[in-house]
């Protein structure tokens, strides 16, 4: 291996697993965990993400103030919880970890939900165009193939025998060229179906003001 790209490979390896902890040692020890608890807050960690911070902050002998962190993110949670962060967390296809207090919820709740819906419509419109996409690029495919084949047939160069292996080759090429076209057809339908109830929703979403 080349001894360049071994020190790189080195490297991303000890990077990644630099990441794998949620702070440094230095962040440790001089942590104001009133900030680390509202900027957890704030991103709609549970509190179950302070046990990362311990776990890496016990490696350097320093455990996180419970109480300072909780009230941090108790603040930090009331600005995630706005109804505009859970429309903005739906629409991005995030998930929502119940974390919001009962004040709160309702209408995070209601703009996260309206968020998401906008997120799965606009997926199922991607996922239509990618299915067409890569079921044109098979089509092509089969069309450089049927060629081929179509020309090898007719060669002086081919045998009988491997004449009837060509004829049966396009007949094969053929019968899945309809199969896709039918498919492509489908999905197109799929797709136009799914573009109106999406641009009929972005009505909606706008004039919910989101």
């Amino acid at each position: 291996m080349n001894s360049k790209f071994s020190l790189l490979l080195l490297i991303v390896v000890i990077a990644g697993l630099g990441g794998c902890a949620s702070m440094s040692g230095d962040e440790c020890m001089t942590s104001d965990w009133s900030a680390i608890g509202y900027e957890d807050g704030a991103r709609g960690y549970t509190i179950d993400h302070l046990s990362k911070h311990r776990k890496a902050c016990a490696k350097h002998g320093v455990t996180p103030d419970f109480s300072a962190y909780q009230s941090g993110r108790d603040q930090g949670l009331v600005e995630y919880c706005q109804p505009g962060r859970g429309f903005n967390v739906g629409v991005n296809g995030g998930s929502y970890n119940g974390v919001c207090n009962i004040n709160q919820e309702a209408g995070f709740l209601d703009a996260y939900n309206a968020g998401y819906h906008l997120y799965s419509l606009r997926s199922r419109v991607n996922r239509a165009t990618s299915s067409i996409n890569y079921k044109e690029r098979e089509l092509d495919e089969i069309e450089k193939d049927a060629a081929l084949n179509a020309a090898a047939l007719i060669s002086n160069d081919t045998t009988q025998e491997q004449r009837i292996v060509l004829l049966v080759e396009l007949k094969n090429l053929a019968e899945r060229t309809g199969t896709l076209e039918a498919e492509i057809k489908e999905l197109h339908d799929v797709r136009a179906r799914a573009q109106v109830e999406l641009d009929h929703y972005q009505v909606v979403v706008a004039d919910l003001g989101y």
